[in-house]
This record gives C-alpha cells, sequence and structure tokens, in this order.
C-alpha cells in the first residue's frame, strides 16, 4: 500500500502516524507511567530489606515487564492479547499484597504467589465469556467510577511533592503543580492539531522548566544508573505458602475485573463501541501470562494502567502504533537504567498536575460506562453502596482492625476491591427490576389507592 493510501490517523486502532507526530503523544504515555511502574519496586525492596542490587534489578524487570505485556496487548500471539491501545506495568492494585507478603514470606513468595496468580488470571480470561453477563455495564462502570476515585489521593499527594517529602504541602510544590495544570487545561481546551493532543506531554514540558529554574530537580539517579543491563532468569528463590497463594490469586481475579472495566472504557469511551468477547478474553490471558513470566525474571505482576487509559479517553488517541512507540521507550529504559533514571527526575508536583485531568477523565468514564444501563433504583442502589463502602472502608484508618490479617490484606487497602466484589454480588442477588418495572409497581399502587378511596 502507498504511502498515500496509507492510514496515517492517530484515532484508528490501526492507524500509523509519521514517528514526528507519534512520539510525542507516545512519550506522554511513558511520562504518565514511568513513576508508576517504578515505585512498587522501590517500596517493595524497601520492606524486605533488599539491597542496592535486588531493588535495580526489580525496577529494570519491572521495566521490561511493562514495555513486552503492552506490545502482546497491541499484537495479539494466538489468543493471548486484547489488540487494543492499552499500557500494562506494574499495577498499584498489587502493592498492598505485595508488600504484606513480603514483610511476612519475603521476596520468594511474592515470586511464587505471582506465578500462580498469573496463571489463575489466564483461567479467568478463558472463561470470560459466559462469565462476562456478570459484568453488564452497571458493574464494570463502577469499578472504572472507583478506580478513577482511588487515584485522586495519588494525584494531589503527587502535587503536594509526593507522600514522605519533606517539602510536603509547601507552596512551591502546589504553585509548580498548578502551572502544569493550568498549561494542560490551556492546551487542551484552546489549542489545535497536535499541541491540543500533547497537551499532557507539554504541560509536563512546562513544569519541568519550571522545576529547574526552582532548583528541586534531582540528576543523582541519572549519574548513579548503569548505561546498559540485561535481566536474569530466576535471580529470587521460589516459595507457595498456601495463604499467600489464595491471596494472591483473589488479587489477581480482582486485577481481571479491573481490566474488564478498562477495556470497556477504551473501546466505549476512545473508539466508541462495545468490547468484544475476544478481546476481553485476549486482554486478560495476556495480563495472566505477562505476569507469571515476569516472576520468572524477578518482576511483578502487570496490569492496565488506568492513567493511561484516560489519556487515551482524553486526547481519543487511538493507535496502537503510538502506545507501540511507548512501549519501545518503556524497553529501552529496562536495558539502559539511565534512561529510566532520567524519567524519574520529573519532580512528583509537576506529575500531580498533570496526572490529575487524566484521573478526571477516568472517572468520567465510569460514568458514562454506568449510563449504557438504565438509572433504575436496583442500578442506583448497586453503584452508590459499591462505591460508598469501597471508598469509605478504605478512607477510615483500622475500620478492619478486628479482622483477621487476611481480610485487611484484601479489603483494607483497595477500593476498587470492596467496590468490586458488591458490584458484581449485588447485581447476582438485587432482583431484576427495570424503570418501565418500578413506574409498573408505582401504577399499581396508586390504582389500588383509588379503588380504596372508592370504596
Amino acid at each position: 500500500m502507498s504511502s498515500k493510501t496509507k492510514n496515517r490517523s492517530v484515532f484508528h486502532v490501526d492507524g500509523v502516524p509519521t514517528l514526528d507526530k507519534a512520539t510525542p503523544l507516545a512519550l506522554q504515555h511513558v511520562l504518565a507511567m514511568l513513576v508508576g511502574n517504578i515505585t512498587p519496586a522501590i517500596i517493595v525492596a524497601g520492606v524486605v530489606g533488599a539491597t542496592i542490587g535486588q531493588q535495580t534489578l526489580l525496577i529494570q524487570a519491572s521495566m521490561i515487564a511493562a514495555g513486552l505485556s503492552t506490545l502482546l496487548q497491541l499484537y495479539p500471539i494466538w489468543r493471548f492479547g486484547s489488540r487494543l491501545p492499552v499500557i500494562t506495568g506494574v499495577s498499584f492494585a498489587f502493592v498492598p499484597t505485595l508488600i504484606s507478603l513480603g514483610a511476612l514470606y519475603g521476596l520468594p513468595a511474592i515470586f511464587g504467589s505471582a506465578v500462580i496468580g498469573g496463571i489463575a488470571a489466564m483461567v479467568v480470561g478463558i472463561f470470560i465469556t459466559p462469565l462476562r453477563k456478570h459484568f453488564p455495564p452497571i458493574v464494570a462502570g463502577t469499578v472504572v467510577l472507583t478506580i478513577g476515585l482511588s487515584l485522586y489521593p495519588v494525584a494531589t499527594g503527587y502535587m503536594a511533592g509526593g507522600f514522605g517529602s519533606p517539602d510536603f504541602g509547601s507552596p512551591l510544590n502546589w504553585g509548580i503543580a498548578v502551572v502544569t495544570l493550568i498549561s494542560v487545561l490551556l492546551c487542551n481546551q484552546f489549542a489545535k492539531g497536535y499541541t491540543k493532543l500533547a497537551s499532557i506531554l507539554v504541560g509536563i514540558g512546562v513544569g519541568y522548566v519550571v522545576s529547574l529554574v526552582a532548583g528541586i530537580v534531582d540528576f543523582t539517579a541519572v549519574y548513579d544508573a548503569a548505561w546498559f543491563a540485561l535481566p536474569t532468569f530466576m535471580p529470587f528463590e521460589m516459595a507457595f505458602p498456601p495463604a499467600a497463594v489464595i491471596t494472591t490469586i483473589l488479587v489477581f481475579i480482582v486485577a481481571s475485573v479491573e481490566m474488564v472495566g478498562d477495556l470497556s472504557a477504551i473501546a466505549g469511551g476512545g473508539i466508541g463501541r462495545e468490547v468484544t468477547d475476544r478481546e476481553l478474553s485476549g486482554g486478560i490471558l495476556a495480563m495472566g501470562f505477562s505476569s507469571a513470566v515476569a516472576a520468572l525474571f524477578g518482576g511483578l505482576p502487570v496490569a492496565t494502567y488506568s492513567q493511561n487509559v484516560g489519556i487515551v479517553l482524553m486526547t481519543k488517541v487511538t493507535s496502537r502504533f503510538v502506545i507501540a512507540i511507548a512501549s519501545g521507550f518503556i524497553l529501552v529504559a529496562g536495558f539502559i537504567p539511565k534512561f529510566g533514571a532520567l524519567m524519574t527526575t520529573v519532580p512528583a508536583p509537576v506529575l500531580g498536575g498533570a496526572t490529575v485531568t487524566v484521573f478526571a477523565m477516568i472517572t468520567m468514564a465510569g460514568v458514562q460506562i454506568i449510563i449504557e444501563d438504565e438509572l433504575s433504583t436496583r442500578n442506583v442502589t448497586i453503584v452508590g453502596l459499591a462505591v460508598a463502602l469501597g471508598m469509605g472502608i478504605v478512607g477510615v484508618d483500622g475500620a478492619l482492625a478486628q479482622f483477621p490479617e487476611w481480610v485487611n490484606v484484601i479489603f483494607g487497602e483497595s477500593a476498587v476491591v470492596i467496590s468490586s466484589v458488591l458490584a458484581f454480588t449485588l447485581n447476582l442477588l438485587l432482583p431484576k427490576k427495570s424503570l418501565a418495572d418500578e413506574q409498573r409497581e408505582r401504577d399499581a399502587m396508586e390504582s389500588k389507592t383509588i379503588e380504596s378511596v372508592s370504596a
């Protein structure tokens, strides 16, 4: 096919835009996910008392796993992959469980459980077609809505300077975050062409320049990082404590539900159609397979990145080629640690100011999915209770303190877990009453009242 007729659109899944147009759009995906992909490895390394070398290995393996798992999603092999424009990487959804398992059993249990959990996710992927009827828009939308809401504290924490930073909440941090946010909004609402589409990247660029002037950019990590490194097969031993395996399997099932929500959001909000059974099955199979293989090389479990889903929803750029370039950058960061270290020099307030709009888009995508179903009393109850209890329980420290530790590990750290389980359960248990059914009930009540008065 000639270059004149070749699909160059960034708004088409199979579009292959030129590199000068695709690269900036890809880079903002990298910047949106990079810190989130590296941070879980740093957190887990700290909990288990890992050495600097082990920490570097965890980060490196996480980057490579993210890049390869994303490519598998974009360009499926057999049944593995969704063929949708999604970024996958080490998910914060796994972090509470990884921290708990790491503290109790160490790294061997984390990687052993991840292998079994990945296999469990593949089983979910195989049977997602008959199970899909239990995840209608009211359930999938609730999951996406809760994901968006649960990310708000992350964004505001970044805007304030990053949790644990000595100047957390300082006017300087908030000033940089606000400048970044305003830059994103100005580009998104008033700019045209690719400047509008790359609004997040432009905002990060403006915020980064301001941060350089303010002297808060630290290049120490870049100086200390190596130029090249290869992953190692089985760098850690593996263990399979039953409690750890069961807990991890449950979290992988929840991550599969999250993927249903993310893929539904991409298909509905980005492409303008309903996600197919093949896309859901392939996406979950690839997630499970990638997580199991990543564990063999010291990588942590992967899942879809909701912030990158938000970028697709905000920009409507659905070209898989753009995401493929992003995965290439991620792989380079994995094999060349200095590149990844350079990316991590973007200050937390800049990332917070740029991503808060993305998280807002995720929330609204959840609302859009929910209203695909009618807002009957039944459906409103499902959404309201699931979100209220999910956000409420996790928002109160110690709300489950008197329960067994495994309950806290599974339900006490993630609003998405609670909301997903509740939405799924309520949808099964509550009577299927539509708006028309409710109206008929009211009409019947009114009719009986009129008959009673007449008598």
